[in-house]
């Protein structure tokens, strides 16, 4: 199913001190915000299988 990775983007809005702390600590670790973003997804919890149609 995610065999090929295909880029998507993902817009939303975030507040000044939220995006100013994400982009410190990007800075900080010496990793981009996608890379912060993108761990943060991958820690939380699997999603339980349901009857659900992505379109």
């Amino acid at each position: 199913m995610f065999d090929i990775m295909k880029n998507k983007r993902l817009a939303f809005r975030l507040s000044e001190r939220r995006y100013h702390k994400l982009l410190l600590l990007s800075v900080q670790l010496d990793r981009t915000m996608s890379s912060l973003v993108e761990e943060w997804i991958d820690s939380l919890p699997e999603p339980q299988k349901q009857n659900i149609t992505v379109g």
